[in-house]
Parts: structure tokens; sequence; C-alpha cells
């Protein structure tokens, strides 16, 4: 079938409940598993935002011009510590300040290894599901990214903010004590953190009670060797899907971050054909 590759939609069951878009059709992708997947790429990417027709896409699927207006807030969406929307540089009504005006959550995570990393508070667990985390706990509310940003940063001297995502994709991570390990960070940053609460009061607030979110994954057997699959590169992939983690498909030939290729025009079949 013919169709544009978007991000997996995901529910937070037990295991997490994968569903893709065909066209008109929702595909259970768990029910899947063990089944044959090819997928082709046929030249073609539309952007994930305005829906033209491009030749290559940036930031997982946008045109140029939207990619630039991506960071028309001074790189904010992607670096939230750099927001200048403060000094009346990034416009109120531009969609990227919209994005970044809402609350938000700072949370540690569990990937490939503990990490903090801050989303939106209406993408939890969703957030922690795309990045294959197996735990997670939200340690932090504010009221935009900016703050969730900055919070971050002082955080990140004290541990990873990155996924290694070919560690993350060879098994289930080893569980951590993440209670334990937030006040340990927080005993680190306090200093940083006691500047930022006096400067944004009540706007940011530690989360106290919250509760580590358990996250498992529909997989049959984990891949021993990462091979990545490229659609520039390559554009048809074949195999056996063994399993489903974060956005990626773990097939019995390579593995594969649809996220990734999100806009790609491509014909995909599954099942036993």
């Amino acid at each position: 079938m013919l169709t544009i590759l978007r991000k997996m939609s995901v529910v937070h069951h037990n295991p997490v409940q994968y569903t893709l878009k065909l066209g008109e059709q929702d595909i259970d992708l768990n029910a899947q598993l063990g089944m044959l997947v090819d997928l082709h790429y046929q030249g073609v990417i539309y952007c994930v935002h305005c829906q033209r027709k491009i030749t290559k896409s940036f930031q997982q699927g946008y045109c140029f011009p939207c990619y630039r207006e991506l960071l028309a807030c001074n790189l904010c969406v992607i670096h939230p510590e750099r927001c200048r929307f403060y000094e009346g540089v990034c416009d109120a009504n531009h969609w990227a300040h919209a994005h970044c005006s809402q609350p938000h959550v700072v949370y540690l995570a569990n990937s490939s290894g503990l990490k903090v990393g801050i989303t939106r508070v209406s993408h939890i667990p969703s957030r922690w599901i795309d990045q294959g985390a197996t735990q997670g706990l939200i340690i932090f509310t504010t009221q935009n990214r900016y703050q969730a940003g900055v919070i971050e940063v002082a955080l990140k001297r004290f541990v990873a903010d990155k996924t290694q995502w070919q560690v993350m994709l060879k098994g289930s991570n080893s569980a951590i004590d993440l209670m334990a390990r937030r006040d340990d960070i927080l005993q680190q940053a306090q200093s940083s953190i006691a500047e930022l609460m006096e400067k944004f009061g009540e706007e940011i607030k530690i989360v106290k009670h919250a509760v580590v979110t358990e996250i498992n994954y529909p997989v049959l057997n984990y891949p021993t060797k990462i091979t990545a699959f490229n659609l520039d590169k390559q554009a048809q992939v074949t195999g056996t899907l063994l399993g489903i983690k974060g956005q990626y498909l773990l097939l019995d030939t390579g593995v594969i971050n649809l996220r990734k290729f999100s806009g790609y025009q491509t014909t995909l079949r599954l099942g036993i054909y």
C-alpha cells in the first residue's frame, strides 16, 4: 500500500501498543510480530508541517522553510535554554513559540542508562516510549519550555542528557532506583536549583510524590548486532519483524527508525506474502 511514513502512535499498555497509519487504515503492529515487513521508498518526501513536496527533509520531516521557521525563536525548540522571547525577539503568534509556551516537565528516564530530559506535559509517557525508556520519573513541572531547559542544563552536569540508541536497542535495561538517583542529583545541583526557584517562584515546582512509570516493549528477540537502514541510501527494506522499541522496527535484517523518515512516501506490505 502507498503511504506517507509518520511516527508510530503509542499507547502505554503492557507491552506498549504500537499503531501505524497506512492510508485510512490503522495497523496494529504488535500483531505483526514474526511476520514479514517490506518497505520501499518511492523517492518523494512531503513536509510534515506544510505538506509541500520536497526532495530532502530536515529535523525528521520538515522542508527547509519550515525548518528555518522552527529555529526562528533562536533555536529555543532544540535548545530551550537559549529562548529569547523575554527579550522581545520571538513573536508570540509564531507556531514555534506556541510549542514552547505550554507547560513542560523535567524528567529522569532509563533508556540506554540514566538520562535527564524535558518534554511537554501532554507528551508523558509517549516521550519516554519514543526514546525506548524502560522507566520514567517526572521531577519538575514548569510553565514553559525555557524554564524546563534551564533546569535541564543545571542537572546535566551530573547526569547524561542523551540516549545511546544502539545500546537502547540491544535489550531491556537493568532497573534503576530513579527516586534515589533523583535525590542524589538534586542534592548535587542544589545551589543552581535554588537560584532558579528564586527566579521563577511558583512557576517551577519539584514533584516530590511522583510515581515511577515502568515500560515494556513488544519484542520477540533483541538484535545482537545493530545495523541501521537508511532509506536515502537503500530504498527497499525487507525482513521479519522481531520487535518494536522506541520508534524503531527491529527486523532480522536490521533496524529502522520510522520517525527519522517521517514524510517519506513508501509502499509498505506487512504480513505473510
